[in-house]
Formats: structure tokens, C-alpha cells, sequence
């Protein structure tokens, strides 16, 4: 987690809540990329305390391909895609977008 407000913290291995994360908003990855994701799996991420939380996730989806996802939780947990990066590799560093 974020140590305060506003900053992004380290980037972590990802746990089963954040592919929880991921697999609720696979669908809306897909509608914005144009693809259908076989493998989706959540490797890394980074979260930033904001009024919810922000988080950034690297995923794996198949062969040498791997995206980052913006995701907002907000304070009740519902989930929302404010972003997806494309044609990212496994040693991509999880920055802002």
C-alpha cells in the first residue's frame, strides 16, 4: 500500500486481491484494447491512498505481451478502468499514466 495520500508507493508482487481486481475489470480491458485476453495475470502493482484507492497493475496476457492498468477503487469497492497502457514488457517499470 501507499505509505500517505498522493504518492504511489513500491511496486509489490501482486496478490489474489489484485487479480480479483483484474479479473473484474478484464472485461472493459478487452473493449478498450479490441482483444480477448486467454492468460491474464496480475504480476505487479503499485496503489496510492487518494479518496479510495488508485492502483497500478502490470499483467501478464500471453507470450511477451504485458499491459498496465490504471484502476479506482473507491471507498464502497466499486471498480473502474480510468486507463489501459498497451505493448508493455515484462521488465517495464510501473510509472504513472
Amino acid at each position: 500500500m501507499a505509505d500517505k495520500a498522493g504518492a504511489f508507493g513500491e511496486t509489490q508482487e501482486a496478490s489474489e486481491k489484485i487479480q480479483k481486481i483484474c479479473d473484474q475489470v478484464k472485461p472493459q480491458v478487452e473493449e478498450k484494447t479490441g482483444e480477448k485476453y486467454e492468460v491474464f495475470t496480475a504480476l505487479q502493482y503499485r496503489s496510492q491512498i487518494v479518496s479510495g484507492l488508485n492502483f497500478l497493475i502490470k499483467v501478464h496476457v500471453g507470450g511477451s505481451s504485458y499491459l498496465h492498468l490504471k484502476v479506482y477503487q473507491n471507498l464502497s469497492g466499486g471498480i473502474k478502468l480510468p486507463g489501459v497502457e498497451e505493448e508493455h514488457s515484462k521488465d517495464d517499470p510501473i510509472i504513472p499514466f
